[in-house]
């Protein structure tokens, strides 16, 4: 008995780890939405993440301009080391503290709202990235989702093929077919097995490109076709809205605008004025600098507590490097907004290819659509024909009876037109998709797939 529990419990030590495998497994081919796929990837872009760091670094420059206002304390120490011989020009200090600030400058103002401006640029680019990166995701994940039923057709196919193989292997060594139909049936069946190949490699790229927006492991998104959202049937007639990109682009031409404002107004003559004030504590240790302040009515005493404050007005009456640096940022505004109405213009071009491609693949949608149902009333009235016969043997001017293969064919021909229209619904997608993008409406995409 003892050594039977000792068995039973080594069996269910050894189908734990089992269990988990299968588990794990299960777990791995677990269906993910396409919300949950688009929030991974908006987490694990990289490009997402470098726009991050590029709004921080926005963020500091705002504040490093406005701190140019806001008073600086520093504090030191002058102890001198050993004892000094002769006159030094500088005064041995305890310690001695300094408050220094700017109170003035209409530059310095400019220079701040070109940060700000730099600052809603870089937020408008993060939100661009995370938009890009949506629609990548997006566009893989559903046709992903199309591909793995196009898969699952295409098996479908192949085993018709083999039926078809088999019953012309049967007709033609009874010699009721020619040999060229066995031959046709095998290359039918070669076909459909190169086309699963195709499409096979297809899923692995989109596996790979999925697993590298989310992170994920290769293989484990399962897309889950109820998390898709119908996709709006966008034209270039839609009310258009600026893109982040575009908005972001037009607030960096203006921040060097801004930048080049400043530059500008610091050659008017126009006056910076600033606030400083110092304390120091001086001492008498290892000195003897009190000697050289001797004078009638100053006894030499260096006084321990000393303190000044004052006002600093500074105008620029020549300076050739203020010139210079105002050329060069006038050029990178002027530069800016080339960049920007360029962009502009770049959107309205690819708007209207766009809406052009998307006729033109609605068109061929409707036509592989059309051509499925045919297929399909095609192979139900095949299948009447084979189940009930003609009806019609031996009558003169009567239609031939429709042999095993006709079956096989048809359901072959439906399978295929339900893939090629399958490809059509594909292609149109992904083109409404970058219009949306295009349009400025990618966010009423993103809203959509939080509904789901």
């Amino acid at each position: 008995m003892a050594h039977s529990s000792f068995q039973l419990r080594k069996i269910r030590l050894m189908a734990i780890p089992a269990v988990a495998l299968a588990a794990a497994a299960l777990t791995a081919r677990a269906q993910v939405s396409l919300t949950t796929v688009v929030e991974l990837a908006q987490k694990n872009s990289a490009s997402v993440q470098l726009a991050i760091a590029d709004v921080n670094k926005a963020a500091s420059q705002l504040s490093e301009s406005k701190d140019a206002f806001v008073p600086s304390i520093s504090f030191g120490s002058g102890l001198p080391a050993f004892r000094e011989i002769g006159f030094t020009g500088s005064l041995p200090t305890i310690w001695d503290g300094s408050v220094q600030s700017m109170v003035f400058s209409l530059p310095q103002l400019k220079y701040i709202q070109a940060a700000r401006a730099g600052l809603e640029s870089a937020q408008l680019n993060l939100k661009d990235a995370k938009e890009q990166v949506a629609l990548d995701a997006s566009t893989a994940y559903v046709e992903m989702d199309v591909v793995t039923s196009e898969l699952n057709a295409v098996h479908e196919q192949e085993q018709d093929a083999d039926r078809l193989v088999t019953i012309e292997q049967q007709r033609t060594d009874a010699g009721v077919d020619p040999t060229a139909s066995l031959l046709q049936a095998k290359l039918t069946a070669a076909q459909l097995k190169l086309s699963r190949l195709h499409l096979e490699a297809r899923s692995a790229t989109l596996a790979e490109q999925l697993a590298t927006l989310t992170g994920l492991p290769i293989g484990s998104v399962v897309p889950d076709h109820s998390s898709i959202p119908e996709i709006p049937a966008v034209t270039a007639r839609e009310s258009a809205i600026s893109t982040p990109g575009l908005d972001a682009a037009a607030q960096q031409a203006r921040a060097k605008a801004l930048i080049a404002k400043g530059d500008r107004e610091r050659l008017w003559l126009l006056p910076e004025i600033g606030f400083g004030a110092q304390y120091n504590r001086n001492t008498t240790l290892l000195n003897s600098i009190g000697q050289y302040f001797v004078t009638p009515g100053n006894t030499g005493v260096l006084p321990a507590n000393n303190f000044s404050s004052g006002f600093s007005i500074r105008v620029h009456l020549f300076d050739l490097g203020l010139r210079a640096k105002s050329r060069e940022s006038a050029a990178d505004a002027l530069r800016a907004k080339v960049e920007a109405e360029q962009a502009q213009q770049q959107d309205d071009v690819e708007i209207v290819q766009l809406n052009a491609s998307i006729r033109e693949l609605e068109a061929e949608a409707e036509v592989a659509s059309l051509k499925q149902q045919i297929a399909e009333q095609q192979l139900t009235s095949v299948t009447a024909q084979l189940e009930s016969g003609n009806g019609a043997a031996g009558t003169p001017g009567a239609p031939p009876q429709l042999s095993p293969t006709a079956e096989e064919q048809a359901r072959i021909d439906e399978r295929q037109k339900y893939v090629e229209a399958l490809d059509s619904g594909i292609d149109l997608s992904k083109a409404r998709l970058d219009l949306l993008r295009a349009l400025g409406h990618m966010q009423d995409w993103l809203n959509e797939l939080h509904t789901k």
